[in-house]
């Protein structure tokens, strides 16, 4: 039932309205949202801006979530541990079916004001659940030593003393019995010394504290089959499981395990259903009290039916993907191509006329404001420099092109793209795929809402994807139905478990030990030999030596960091698998296999390189200043580098300055240099295989784990001080000494686009700013289309905007009252810039002012 209107021909005839006003602003056939595919949002964030949504329930909710504070939450972490206490004999993946299970039937429900859509992560509206499973040891010494509410950023608070006590109790418990003890038991000391218990040349510490995530369940079989569904084809498969099979009770523990958990689902669904009657019973607002029991309704049928409406369709979207994140606090749980799977059932809703486009759209930003719900408590280390509150990664992906390569734009594409635009927060992390055959209407639109100044959305290239996942070894009609999923992440929906975001790599770090023979220019360890000794700025005679030395150094490294990554995945395995996640994945009901175990069709493990342009200028330094010009010597660079460039200010002016080939300039000296190190690194990750059936795949992108990495980095030989950010992403470098790209955004992408980019099957992600003057305008705008048109044309893989002027970024420094709400893209996720760390603020200030 529609509660926006009371009959069909009421339906109708609001339909019909809104179809007339859109006819002459469109093509013919094209999709359409219910606004003008052209129309404008504003170019870069207005202070005292007024409500950006149309519907005054979208302002009141998103208002409501600004106003909560960020709270810790005891009950997940209760549940779990009296759960595991009363089933301590059985086996681990029981084990976590019962916390799962004691959970869901046990934990608070909530309904609040206003809300369309139910469900949280059991927990209170942005209250983070404790997963005690993964690691605590951190969680106790941070309460002792490092109190969550004393953070400089990124604070949570815990409700009372009480519940202070009782979070140490419980996690005591735990000593011993998480994943990340299993791990660290297991990792040798040439390991651990380049780890974050070490140099941070690499960083694993996501994985070895965390769930996993980074994951797109396929939603499209979810809607077609429902709970009932679900538990009917695991039922069938352990009714087929033959014990001369001698996996038999692995695979009859899985399938018990996952029916216990799509039941508990159902029964957790189903207590919303008496409990949002209730709240019916007592609304005196009739039109509130038609939503409630509509509500109720939709509950009940999906609590074991599939849905039959668009609002079922999403409310069983928002119920399964919580409880995902309920089972494990991995982030990143993506959405998939929800305009691809939520179309049906709009089409046949708007066919039925049984919902107009407009409360079409209201659901949408609804659930939108929703998905910011789900707060992530991290590890201090992790959150530095701020890394943000939310879960993380929640990307949802619109447009593109269909399993049969045809475009795939629809009206819920467009509506999707109103739907940021009218809410304008962290979540979701909207992604517009993009190609030749893409549609004139999409572009702009999309590049309206990019003018819109909030860092939403970022665009994917489908043909390098594409190729990316065919180097992966999926069919072409998979490649083409690709999701991402985290930052930059192209992954197949119920079928990949890919372990994206598994590490970041300190590319500058190695190049370190390669300029000063496998040692570090300072700190404590600098007089250990911690890599091999392949040479020095001191002993190379040729150029030739020096890329040796990298490639070797190289292998080193990405040997101890995958070899970690293979113990950390294995912990995983024994002490967390995720049966309920499993059940979303065909070929894990097929072969009776948890996806931790392998379960999945296509299995990875994605570390991403940091700080490759930081690399490419320093060989591009060494090359022509040491070996081409003999401007100076290879110990007299190193000198430099050894004293932080301190009493060498005409060689650190020169290494920063114009006279030296930097990569970002369109000039082929350094970029050659940029694919050497980007080549050099996918190299030496991609296909070494993991035990879970398939490969390690490289990806090249930082996020924001530059800044971080920056300081505790020496100074490099690109000209950069000790402590600064490295580079970021794919992008070009910037020093206190001055950016080292200077010939404009045209000349970026042409850098960004020497390396073939589907070489880094775990993704690619660029970075561009432009102050709001550049791209203000018809011509502003027609520019910025133009542009993304160019860079899809040169085959990179993936581009995102910072429409927002350093000055402004200056004012809200100085200002933050005034610009609490104002959004910038950070890296793969946006976020609410007078919450960033002053080194990150630094940093986004510091980029590039590009202009057309």
């Amino acid at each position: 039932m529609n509660i926006n209107a009371t009959s069909a021909l009421e339906v109708e005839e609001a339909n019909d309205i809104l179809i007339k006003s859109l006819q002459n602003t469109k093509g013919d056939g094209a999709a359409c949202g219910t606004e003008s595919f052209d129309q404008t949002y504003g170019v870069g964030y207005q202070v005292g801006h007024e409500d950006w949504s149309p519907f005054p329930r979208v302002n009141k909710l998103r208002q409501t979530f600004l106003d909560r504070p960020y709270e810790i939450d005891v009950q997940r972490l209760r549940l779990v541990t009296e759960a595991y206490k009363n089933n301590e004999n059985s086996p681990t993946i029981l084990q976590c079916a019962y916390a799962f299970d004691n959970v869901l039937r046990n934990v608070e429900l909530n309904v609040y004001d206003e809300e369309l859509i139910l469900g949280e992560l059991a927990a209170p509206a942005k209250a983070t659940p404790i997963y005690p499973e993964f690691s605590v040891e951190w969680i106790i010494d941070e309460i002792l030593n490092f109190p969550f509410e004393d953070r400089a950023y990124d604070q949570f608070y815990i409700r009372n003393d009480e519940e202070r006590q009782e979070i140490l109790d419980l996690c005591e418990y735990w000593r011993g019995k998480t994943v990340a003890s299993l791990a660290d038991a297991r990792l040798d000391e040439d390991q651990r010394k380049g780890s974050q218990f070490g140099e941070d040349i690499y960083k694993t510490n996501y994985y070895h504290y965390t769930g996993i995530g980074h994951i797109s369940i396929d939603y499209e079989r979810l809607m077609k089959l429902g709970y009932d569904g679900l538990i009917e084809s695991v039922e069938k498969a352990k009714d087929n499981l033959n014990k001369k099979d001698f996996e038999y009770a692995d695979k009859r523990d899985f399938y018990q395990a996952t029916l216990i958990m799509l039941k508990a689902a159902k029964a957790h669904i189903a207590r919303y259903v008496p409990l949002v009657r209730e709240h019916a019973e007592k609304e005196t607002d009739p039109k509130r009290k038609e939503e409630l029991l509509t509500m109720a309704a939709n509950c009940e049928q999906i609590a074991g039916g599939a849905p039959q409406t668009f609002w079922q369709a999403m409310q069983l979207f928002n119920f399964t993907t919580a409880l995902i994140q309920v089972e494990s606090n991995g982030h990143s749980i993506s959405y998939g191509r929800m305009d691809q799977w939520l179309n049906p059932f709009y089409e046949a809703d708007m066919e039925n006329k049984t919902i107009t486009k407009e409360f079409a759209l209201e659901l949408i930003e609804v659930q939108y404001v929703k998905l910011n719900n789900p707060v992530k408590l991290k590890e201090k280390g992790t959150v530095i420099v701020r890394n943000g509150r939310c879960a993380g990664g929640e990307s949802l992906t619109i447009g593109g092109m269909d399993k049969d390569g045809n475009d795939a734009t629809n009206d819920i594409t467009m509506m999707m793209l109103e739907a940021s635009a009218h809410t304008r927060m962290m979540n979701p992390w909207l992604c517009v795929r993009m190609h030749e055959n893409t549609p004139y209407e999409l572009k702009v639109k999309t590049v309206e809402v990019i003018r819109a100044g909030f860092g939403h959305p970022k665009i994917f290239n489908d043909e390098p994807a594409i190729k990316a996942l065919l180097r992966k070894g999926t069919s072409l009609e998979e490649a083409r139905d690709y999701a991402v999923v985290g930052c930059v992440e192209p992954n197949i929906p119920g079928k990949e478990y890919g372990w994206h975001d598994a590490a970041y790599v300190n590319t500058p770090k190695m190049m370190e030990m390669v300029v000063n023979g496998g040692r570090i220019l300072d700190g404590p360890d600098k007089d250990k030999q911690l890599g091999p000794d392949t040479g020095s700025l001191d002993t190379y005679e040729s150029f030739d030596e020096v890329l040796e030395s990298v490639d070797a150094q190289f292998a080193y490294w990405l040997d101890q960091m995958c070899s970690s990554l293979n113990i950390i995945d294995d912990a995983h395995k024994t002490r967390k698998p995720v049966p309920f996640l499993s059940a979303f994945y065909g070929d894990c009901i097929e072969s009776g296999k948890d996806i931790s175990a392998g379960g999945a069709k296509y299995n990875g493990i994605g570390p991403q390189a940091a700080g490759i342009a930081t690399c490419a200028d320093s060989l591009t330094a060494i090359k022509q200043l040491v070996f081409d010009e003999k401007r100076c010597t290879g110990s007299e660079l190193l000198q430099a580098i050894k004293d932080n460039w301190e009493g060498h200010e005409k060689l650190y002016a020169l290494v920063n300055s114009r006279k030296v080939h930097h990569y970002g300039n369109d000039d082929d000296y350094a970029d050659e240099l940029f694919k050497f190190m980007f080549e050099c690194y996918c190299r030496n990750v991609a296909g070494r295989e993991i035990a879970r059936g398939g490969q390690f795949n490289p990806g090249v992108y930082t996020v924001n784990a530059n800044v971080g990495m920056g300081m505790n980095t020496n100074a490099s030989v690109d000209g950069r001080k000790k402590g600064e950010p490295i580079s970021d992403n794919m992008g070009p470098v910037h020093t206190a000494g001055g950016a080292h790209d200077f010939a404009g955004p045209t000349a970026i992408a042409n850098s960004v686009s020497k390396v073939d980019h589907s070489l880094a099957t775990n993704g690619t992600l660029l970075n561009l700013k432009f102050p709001q003057e550049a791209v203000s305008g018809i011509e502003g705008r027609d520019n910025l289309v133009s542009y993304i048109e160019e860079y899809i044309a040169k085959q990179g893989m993936h581009v995102q905007f910072n429409v927002m002027s350093s000055e402004t970024l200056k004012a809200a420094q100085k200002n933050p009252e005034k610009y609490k709400d104002m959004l910038v893209r950070v890296a793969g996720y946006s976020a609410y810039f007078v919450e960033l760390g002053k080194p990150l603020q630094k940093d986004l200030i510091q980029r590039t002012e590009l202009n057309f």
